[in-house]
């Protein structure tokens, strides 16, 4: 396997921001603390990673309001997106027709705390699992293990990303993607044990978010991943505000592919 840095898009009321993931909430008055909010439109932003040759990057909508900014920045790179955030069965075609390679799939299937294989399998029929990604955002509890939450990363399941759980959901989707919530925005650093469990016993693709701050994190989630895991880099890239230059990051991504 060759990692690879995934670009992404995160949607906000519309906007194209990023924000520090466990500030979110159902109250659309209570705003989530931000780290950047674009004066350009999401299409911009898909254009770049298109003229950039970067396949293979999220769309992501955080709450409602989203849907035309996402289907713009699908419509600007055919066939080089994900599409997440609300996604279910009765809109994923619309996504997937918009030019969405494959859309991300989490609060939909699970229910009450549990992952509901039924409504998994619901998904599965609609898009097929060769268009399948699970978001497997989590957060870490005091037993040291890190459950996956659902609704704006405001819900804990009772689903633990480990060996059983990756091996269970591997046959159902064609690729994770997993926030590291705790850290996403924070600029802090990556969640290390993480990225080097997800190296350790993913089998199929596999991109991990959350908490990236400079170049070296990229060469890290390498080692530590075993090339096997991919990056995404968010508040901390200067398009979004960051002191990471977005050109240093093709950079490296065009010198992988050449090595």
């Amino acid at each position: 396997a060759r990692m690879r840095f995934r670009p992404c898009i995160d949607l906000h009321n519309g906007v194209v921001k990023q924000i520090v993931g466990g500030t979110l909430s159902d109250d659309s008055s209570a705003a989530p603390k931000e780290n950047f909010a674009a004066d350009k439109p999401s299409s911009f932003y898909a254009e770049t990673y298109k003229s950039d040759n970067l396949p293979g990057g999220h769309v992501i909508a955080l709450g409602p309001g989203n849907e035309d900014a996402a289907l713009a920045a699908l419509k600007a790179y055919p066939g080089g997106l994900h599409m997440g955030g609300g996604v279910n069965p009765s809109n994923a075609l619309k996504f997937l027709e918009a030019g969405a390679s494959h859309v991300i799939v989490t609060s939909y299937v699970f229910k009450d705390g549990k992952l509901d294989w039924d409504k998994l399998d619901e998904v599965l029929r609609v898009v097929g699992k060769e268009r399948l990604v699970l978001d497997l955002s989590c957060r870490k509890k005091e037993d040291g293990k890190y459950y996956v939450v659902t609704d704006r990363w405001q819900k804990f399941t009772d689903l633990v990303v480990d060996l059983e759980t990756i091996r269970s959901l591997e046959s159902k989707c064609s690729e994770f993607l997993v926030h590291a919530v705790d850290v996403e925005g924070k600029m802090s650093g990556i969640e290390r044990d993480m990225v080097a469990m997800l190296g350790d016993i993913v089998s199929i693709p596999c991109t991990y978010a959350g908490g990236a701050t400079t170049m070296e994190d990229l060469k890290l989630v390498k080692e530590l991943g075993k090339g096997k895991v991919d990056l995404t880099i968010g508040s901390a890239l200067d398009i979004f505000g960051g002191s990471i230059k977005y050109s240093d990051v093709v950079a490296w991504q065009r010198g992988e592919e050449a090595a």
